[in-house]
């Protein structure tokens, strides 16, 4: 098990794809229960595949408000901005 800090940034490129599902609703779930309410997600660019995974669990997750593509200087289609209701 990899230790990884909570900090509400999640770069995913460590790790497997098979692990990201996983690991997405795992750090959301710490991230609430820490008060982080804005969590950054960290997939790159690519071919897009690991970026639609991140959305899809995102998109069935009823703690998630909102989540959209970060603007050009902020990472850009490389980088998802989650809002989560609070606890």
């Amino acid at each position: 098990m990899i230790e990884m800090p909570i900090d509400g940034v999640l770069d995913l490129h460590a790790f497997r794809p098979a692990d990201v599902p996983d690991l997405v609703r795992n750090y959301i779930a710490e991230c609430r229960s820490q008060g982080i309410l804005g969590v950054r997600i960290i997939h790159g660019k690519g071919t897009g595949a690991l970026r639609e995974t991140v959305h899809a669990i995102l998109g069935r997750m009823p703690e998630v408000i909102s989540f959209q593509l970060a603007q050009g200087g902020s990472g850009g289609w490389g980088v998802t901005l989650v809002e989560l209701a609070p606890e």
